[in-house]
C-alpha cells in the first residue's frame, strides 16, 4: 500500500486534522541547529490515545515511518523524518486531566507544556520542577529524559515521572507505573521509556510528581574574573551541601550576547546564576554562604534579586541565551552540543574545551547547569563555509571524547537524535547494540522514529 493509499484512510477519521501543506512539512521536519531539513510526508494532530493507537496500528500493518512530536524544541534532529511517513504532532492533547493536592500528583496529556501546566497549578500551590529552558512539551520531555536549570535540587524527568500511557507501534496501549511513591513491580517500564526519543512508541499520557511553591525565592547573579575560578566555586558550593536550586554558569562571550540582545550592562567576563528556595531563614542563610564563597574566589558584587518581577527577568535571559548568542552572527547556524562530567572534573572539562574552541578560530560560547555537571557549546557556523562545519564536527566530537575520558556522558540533557549516533558505541560498547535489539522486540518493522537513538540496519 502506497504512502498516498495510507493518507486517504487516516484522512477518513481525522479530517482536516491531517495536512500536506508545504509550511506544515517544513515546520515539522525542520531544525533550529545545523540539520538539513526533512520534512515527513504528512502531518497528524490525533486527540485521543484511542487515535494514536489506529494511526500506528495502520502505519505498522503498511510500514510507514512514524515521528513523535510536541513543541519542536529539541536539538539534535530528534523530529526530523529523513525517511518520511507520519509525523503524530500531540499539541492537542494538551489536557491537565486532574491535579491531586494531597498525593502532589497530576495526570496530564503529552501535547500540555511545562509552563502551561504551571500556570493551572499556581492556584493550588504547587509547581512541576524540570525547566529545560524552552517551552517544552511534557511529553516531549519524557521522551529525551529532559533536565534543566532545577536539576540540580529536584532532578530530571527520571525523577519527577511517576507512570505513562503509551501506544506500541503495533497499536496496543500500555500503562506503566502507578500513582504510588515507589514500587517493587517487575521491569521499570517507565524508566524504559523515557529518553527513548520515540523510539519504542508514542507517550499520551503522564502522572507526574508535583512539589509545593516554596516560601521564598531569592536570585543573584555575580561576575569572576576566569572560568576557572567560576566553576572551582561551583565545585565547593555542591560539596558544601548549600541548597542551591538553581546554578547556572555562562561565559564572557555568553555575557557580551545579553548584553547585546537584551539591552543588559553585565561585565563581559565569566557569571554565575543561582536562587535559594525555601522559608526565610534558610534561603538567607544559604544566600550568605554563597556570598561568602564566591568571594573568596574573586567574584564581583553578589547581586540579589528577591522581587518576582526581577527574578523573572534574570531567568528569561539566562533562557534566550541561545537566541542571544545566535545574534552574535547572522544568518549563521548553530551546531549546539553538550556533555556531562563527575563535578570535580568540572573546571578541568570547561577549560580545556574552551581552550579548544579559541584555538579553533570559531565563536563557540559556553553556558550551562554547572550544578551538575553538565555545560553546553554553541557553536556558530557560516552554511556556506564547509571546513567551518567540519572544523565545528571535530570540535562537538572531541567534547564527548574528552567528558567519557572524565568519566562522563556524551550528552546530559539534549540526547542522541541524529546528532550524536557515532558516539554511542564509545559510550555505551555492546550495551549499544542491546538497545537496538529492545527497539527490535518493541518495533519490529522499525517504524517508530527511524534513523535515531539505536544501531541502524
Amino acid at each position: 500500500m502506497s504512502i498516498n493509499t495510507v493518507l486517504t484512510e487516516l484522512s477518513s477519521f481525522l479530517g482536516d486534522r491531517l495536512s500536506r501543506s508545504k509550511s506544515e512539512l517544513e515546520q515539522h521536519g525542520g531544525s533550529e541547529t545545523h540539520f538539513a531539513p526533512a520534512p515527513p510526508d504528512a502531518v497528524v494532530w490525533p486527540e485521543t490515545t484511542q487515535e494514536v493507537s489506529r494511526i500506528l496500528s495502520l502505519c505498522n500493518s503498511h510500514a510507514i515511518p512514524v515521528i513523535g512530536f510536541g513543541a519542536g524544541t529539541s536539538l539534535e534532529g530528534h523530529t526530523s523524518a529523513p525517511h518520511g511517513g507520519i509525523c503524530i504532532d500531540t499539541r492537542r492533547m494538551n489536557a491537565l486531566k486532574s491535579a491531586d493536592p494531597g498525593d502532589m500528583i497530576a495526570v496530564v496529556g503529552p501535547g500540555l507544556t511545562r509552563e502551561e501546566l504551571n500556570r493551572e497549578l499556581r492556584h493550588l500551590g504547587l509547581f512541576f520542577p524540570v525547566d529545560p529552558g524552552a517551552n517544552a512539551s511534557l511529553g516531549g520531555m519524557a521522551a529525551t529524559r529532559a533536565s534543566g536549570t532545577t536539576t540540580v535540587r529536584y532532578g530530571s524527568m527520571r525523577d519527577n515521572v511517576l507512570g505513562l500511557s503509551v501506544v506500541l507501534a503495533d497499536g496496543r496501549v500500555i500503562k506503566t507505573g502507578s500513582r504510588a511513591a515507589k514500587s517493587a513491580s517487575g521491569y521499570d517500564l517507565t524508566a524504559l521509556f523515557l529518553g527513548s526519543e520515540g523510539t519504542l512508541g508514542i507517550i499520551t499520557e503522564l502522572t507526574l510528581r508535583l512539589h509545593g511553591i516554596p516560601e521564598v525565592t531569592s536570585a543573584g547573579i555575580c561576575p569572576f574574573p576566569d572560568m576557572t575560578a567560576a566553576v572551582t566555586a561551583v565545585q565547593l558550593v555542591i560539596q558544601m551541601g548549600i541548597p542551591v536550586a538553581r546554578i547556572e554558569f555562562v561565559d564572557a562571550d555568553t555575557a557580551r550576547a545579553f548584553n547585546a540582545y537584551a539591552g543588559t550592562d553585565m561585565p563581559e567576563k565569566p557569571h554565575l546564576l543561582v536562587e535559594f528556595q525555601g522559608s526565610p531563614a534558610a534561603v538567607a542563610e544559604a544566600s550568605q554562604a554563597f556570598g561568602e564563597i564566591v568571594q573568596d574566589f574573586g567574584a564581583g558584587p553578589f547581586q540579589h534579586a528577591t522581587k518576582t518581577e526581577d527574578r523573572n527577568a534574570l531567568w528569561k535571559i539566562r533562557h534566550h541565551a541561545f537566541y542571544a548568542i545566535c545574534a552574535l552572527r547572522p544568518n549563521a547556524r548553530a551546531m549546539v552540543t553538550d556533555i556531562c562530567v563527575p563535578i570535580s572534573q568540572l573546571a578541568h572539562a570547561v577549560e580545556e574545551t574552551r581552550a579548544e574552541i579559541a584555538g579553533s578560530g570559531l565563536l563557540g560560547p559556553i553556558l550551562g547547569h554547572v550544578g551538575d555537571g553538565n555545560f553546553h557549546a554553541i557553536l556558530l557556523i557560516d552554511p556556506a563555509a564547509p571546513e567551518e562545519m567540519t572544523r565545528a564536527k571535530s570540535l562537538a566530537r572531541s567534547m564527548s571524547e574528552r567528558a567519557l575520558s572524565l568519566g562522563g556522558t556524551i550528552t546530559g540533557e539534549h540526547g542522541i537524535g541524529m546528532g550524536k549516533l557515532g558516539l554511542m558505541h564509545a559510550e555505551h560498547g555492546q550495551a549499544w547494540p542491546l538497545m537496538g535489539d529492545i527497539k527490535t522486540a518493541l518495533d519490529p518493522k522499525g517504524i517508530l522514529n527511524p534513523g535515531k537513538l539505536v544501531p541502524q540496519e
